[in-house]
């Protein structure tokens, strides 16, 4: 009887010690298969990132790989074509060319960051002094978008784009948030200056991005400030780098050209240098509807002052006529300083309730401390 329990004691021994070593090669198994994925990893060729140009017929189609050429290449099983059209962006094998997978579109930082805002809260209510400019603008931008059939209807096109100009702090940029705000748009900004790259074809690049991320965002506005920066007038003569700033302006030149009339991507542009703008800019089908912003008059001071102060308590001796009579020649951006400046006369005073005491003494300031500037009499 003992030895009978002896040999199974031992038989149990030698089973925990197979389950164990089985355990330990199954482990051994699952690790030296993560090693040679990784060393396939290693050694298999790189993929090539590619845009689809178009479909030539079921198995093949042209696309234009990131290294140069234009390829005619076939699709691997397992890839959905339905997912390839003109404009994809695929992987390409590196020995054969072939198109191995699709690619999400992706985008570079720097146009990721020119959104700023998906819905802007800002609306035309927000903009004193300019109703003849909103007018113009509600036709040209919203109206289109808004109630498209009215231009079907009447067989007519609406304008492409928009261009305002005028001078610093008239409100331009201001204007633009408004129009996106009144149709609940995706508000694009960028500068003129972010799209001049010193290397060959990068701000053409970045065009195509924005526009391609404004179609995806409908509606969109996308707002060009500083339009001057790649839209100065060409001249046959000029560095390399002036070359590469016409490179992009004939990309912002086709982009425009490729708009759908009444598509809900639109297109405004600011420049306080309309008279060296290239004339293609402002040829029909592009830039259609120019607009200026002039410094306000009396009446639209008055008002971009009582927008500014509305959420304000102001002390009985404020007289906010009196403040836009003094204040002639200021700019939008110079009365919102004003109130600003008030503000902080306040806040020394120790008190919450603005008086016409702090609004005579900011305007000192300001006047004061302002730089001359053309068409301001803050520098008289």
């Amino acid at each position: 009887m003992e030895g009978e329990e002896e040999v199974e004691r031992k038989l149990a021994i030698l089973k925990e010690k197979v389950r164990t070593l089985t355990q330990r090669i199954t482990s051994l198994e699952s690790e030296l298969e993560y090693y040679r994925n990784e060393v396939m990893k290693l050694l298999s060729p790189p993929l090539i990132e590619a845009v689809v140009l178009e479909k030539i017929d079921d198995e093949r189609y042209l696309v234009k790989s990131s290294s140069g050429p234009n390829f005619i290449v076939n699709v691997a099983e397992g890839v959905d074509k339905r997912a390839i059209r003109a404009g994809s962006t695929v992987a390409l094998n590196g020995r054969g060319s072939t198109i191995v997978s699709v690619l999400p579109n992706h985008y570079d930082p720097l146009v990721r960051g020119m959104i700023v805002e998906e819905r802007p809260k800002v609306g035309f209510r927000d903009v004193g002094g300019l109703a003849d400019q909103i007018r113009e603008l509600y036709e040209a931008v919203v109206l289109p978008i808004k109630k498209p059939e009215l231009f079907s209807s009447l067989g007519i096109e609406p304008p492409k784009g928009v261009l305002l100009h005028g001078l610093p702090g008239t409100g331009k940029t201001l204007l633009a948030r408004a129009v996106a705000g009144e149709i609940e748009a995706t508000f694009i900004r960028l500068s003129g200056s972010e799209l001049v790259n010193k290397f060959i074809g990068e701000g053409a690049r970045l065009v195509r991005e924005v526009f391609r991320l404004a179609r995806e965002r409908v509606p969109a506005i996308v707002f060009i400030d500083e339009i001057d920066a790649i839209g100065a007038r060409r001249t046959e003569l000029g560095t390399s780098g002036e070359r590469e700033v016409n490179r992009t302006l004939l990309q912002l030149l086709v982009e425009l050209d490729g708009f759908e009339p009444l598509s809900k991507v639109k297109v405004i542009a600011a420049t306080n240098r309309i008279d060296i703008l290239d004339p293609a800019l402002m040829r029909p089908g592009r830039f259609d509807r120019v607009i200026e912003l002039p410094l306000p008059d009396m009446k639209g001071r008055l008002e971009i002052l009582k927008i500014h102060t509305r959420k304000m308590s102001l002390g009985e001796s404020v007289d906010l006529e009196e403040i836009a009579r003094l204040t002639e020649g200021f700019s939008g951006a110079d009365l919102k300083a004003l109130v600003t400046e008030a503000a902080y006369f306040t806040i020394r005073r120790n008190s919450r309730v603005p008086e016409m005491e702090d609004f005579l003494k900011a305007l000192q300031k300001l006047r004061k401390g302002a730089r001359p500037q053309a068409g301001n009499s803050m520098s008289i």
